[in-house]
């Protein structure tokens, strides 16, 4: 989705860099999903205010930015997105600042352009959050797992912190903040920054975030919470109900920051905190800095999904500390992530679970291509989202071709090679934005070193900027899994699942039996094999969705209630589209989709009723 994007200077690199002045930046890069203009005048501090009104479901706020305007420019602007502005000021004070808002744009918002001159320094917005606001889901207390108090939480990835703070909402603009949150008394906040551990008698509470972040990682959650450490520099935010089981279930968070730093150096964000969200949250998790955003579908009761900790836990370093510059450049995010989680998962879980990941995420990349077809543009990992919402680009091909290409390298170079070059590659860049084309440049001089036969092994070309898979992908495999394959290669006139249980044990192993499992099944098959597993019933949401595939393609009613209960209690979109998907696939289906949406659409969040709104539709 993604093509060629404009070269950026080399001043441009010392713009992001932690320790250097703004005042050093002579040019950021082009985002095309943004209307800011950071090469004339761009933002380095927010100092934000917000009050939180349940009643009324909408925040009402006052943004100052400490602003660079190296060009002498006479207009900032900033992006915006269903906020009501009341007034601005070039200072915090009560002279007004000649603004104005320009046309709607169906997936950028409006931008709002302000007048300044070359001295100004800050500038302040005061305004009002829109009840439809993209980035903000509110909560009943219905919606939530206490069932008692509301709750409140933002998604501002892609590009949705513009829909709650007027920013400029580009992953290549990076900022330091400090925030006072006024919120119900009963209630407690937490942001991605230095967050309090326990409920305040005014409801007011101050965040400190001293690293400079992009405007995506601006996050907000505020209900009925309560925190529980696992050690020194971990622990687990959750509504009173769910904060044991969360806990127990993330107990090896701190053993998975020490695997990391051991391969790519020091953690630098200070704490590193889970907050588990009500099921309406989209996403697995969002790696929001300090404070993990994760699904409750992750809380299996054995342990066996917490590789997204993993996942989340890498993006402390591949995409918070090195980011990608354009959602063109996503990949750089991901591909990464994935790459680095799965190093973490071998040292804390073992060699063998490692491999049954990567196995896994392959039949997931191969599904994709399936989809989306192997030519399409959208395959490539360097993609063109000009006039696109940047969403679809958040596909498997950024998350497991990216891992794929990673993993290619380090097959051409040797794993030892490809430790150091990564751990430089972090410290570097750390609190940088990069562009794909930076990134190669970097490889090409760090690690190929015009080594003719190692760049051909590497392939980068291909991997980056040309659809599909090139030839050559790296040999993947588990013990495991052979085993699985050899069982279901048995079954070529009579499916005989019993007994399997106690050799096809663990999470992964299920999930691979059940993607791998015979397009011809008859009901009768599914009835035995469910009776051996109990996958319908399964606290497994992995499992759950994986099965429910099946049992709708097979017509095995007996799990239509447990597929409609699911759908409506679990907003996880990684779960809903496929399934949604396979109802739709017929009149009957369809109809019954429609059904199941009309009460689950309350709970989902704007990234997950749009799609599906689309699907359903007549």
């Amino acid at each position: 989705m993604r093509y060629f994007l404009l070269l950026l200077c080399c001043a441009a690199m010392a713009s992001c860099k932690q320790n250097k002045p703004a005042s050093d930046v002579a040019q950021h890069s082009t985002d095309a999903h943004s209307f800011s203009r950071p090469d004339e005048a761009f933002v380095t501090h927010l100092d934000l205010s917000l009050n939180v009104n349940f009643d009324k479901k909408v925040i009402k706020g006052k943004a100052t930015w400490e602003i660079e305007n190296p060009s002498g420019a006479d207009t900032i602007i900033l992006d915006t997105k269903g906020l009501e502005i009341s007034r601005v000021s070039l200072s915090d004070s009560n002279s007004n600042a000649e603004f104005e808002l320009g046309p709607e744009d169906k997936f950028l918002g409006r931008a709002l352009k302000v007048k300044i001159d070359k001295d100004t320094r800050q500038l302040t917005v005061w305004y009002t959050t829109s009840p439809e606001a993209v980035a903000l889901q509110w909560l009943s207390p219905q919606q939530t797992a206490g069932k008692k108090q509301p709750f409140l939480f933002t998604q501002s990835q892609a590009i949705l912190a513009r829909s709650w703070i007027p920013c400029q909402d580009s992953p290549g603009i990076r900022f330091s903040y400090n925030a006072h949150v006024t919120v119900p008394k009963d209630l407690m906040a937490l942001m991605s920054a230095e967050n309090p551990v326990a409920k305040n008698d005014s409801g007011v509470y101050s965040f400190t975030q001293p690293k400079k972040i992009p405007s995506y990682l601006m996050a907000l959650a505020v209900g009925d919470l309560q925190f529980k450490a696992i050690d020194e520099r971990t622990g687990v935010y959750a509504e009173p109900g769910s904060l044991d089981a969360a806990a127990w279930e993330f107990a090896d968070m701190g053993k998975m920051v020490s695997a990391a730093e051991k391969l790519y150096g020091p953690y630098q964000w200070g704490r590193y905190d889970v907050i588990v969200l009500p099921p309406s949250f989209p996403f697995g998790g969002m790696e929001n800095p300090m404070l993990t955003f994760v699904t409750p579908t992750v809380i299996a009761g054995d342990r066996s999904l917490v590789s997204l900790i993993a996942h989340e836990l890498a993006h402390s370093w591949s995409g918070n500390l090195v980011t990608n510059a354009t959602w063109d450049d996503f990949w750089l995010n991901e591909g990464f992530t994935v790459y680095f989680e799965r190093r973490i998962v071998e040292d804390v879980y073992g060699k063998e679970e490692g491999k049954m990941q990567e196995v896994l995420g392959y039949e997931a990349l191969k599904e994709t291509l399936e989809d989306i077809g192997h030519s399409h543009p959208d395959t490539r990992l360097h993609l063109d989202l000009k006039g696109r919402d940047p969403d679809e680009g958040m596909t498997d091909i950024a998350y497991e071709k990216g891992y794929f290409f990673l993993r290619t390298i380090e097959e051409a170079v040797g794993r030892t090679k490809m430790d150091a070059f990564l751990k430089k590659y972090f410290t570097e860049h750390a609190f940088q934005s990069l562009t794909t084309e930076q990134f190669v440049a970097y490889l090409n001089t760090n690690l190929l070193k015009g080594d003719e036969t190692l760049a051909a092994k590497v392939n980068l070309k291909k991997w980056i900027y040309e659809p599909g898979l090139p030839a050559g992908m790296p040999a993947i495999g588990s013990a495991n899994f052979h085993y699985i394959d050899s069982v279901l290669a048995g079954w070529k006139k009579d499916v005989h699942p019993e007994g399997l249980k106690t050799q096809i044990r663990s999470a992964n192993e299920q999930l691979y039996f059940i993607k791998r499992l015979p397009q011809e099944l008859s009901v009768s098959d599914m009835k035995r094999i469910d009776a051996e597993f109990g996958f319908t019933q399964s606290g497994n949401a992995e499992l759950n969705a994986a099965w429910f595939i099946h049992a709708i393609r097979h017509h095995y009613t007996a799990a239509n209630p447990q597929i409609e209960a699911f759908l409506i209690r679990v907003g996880r979109r990684k779960f809903q589209i496929p399934l949604y998907t396979e109802m739709a696939k017929t009149p009957e289906g369809k109809s019954w989709a429609k059904k199941v949406y009309k009460q689950a659409r309350p709970n989902y969040h704007s990234v997950s009723f749009t799609t599906i709104d689309n699907m359903l539709g007549d």
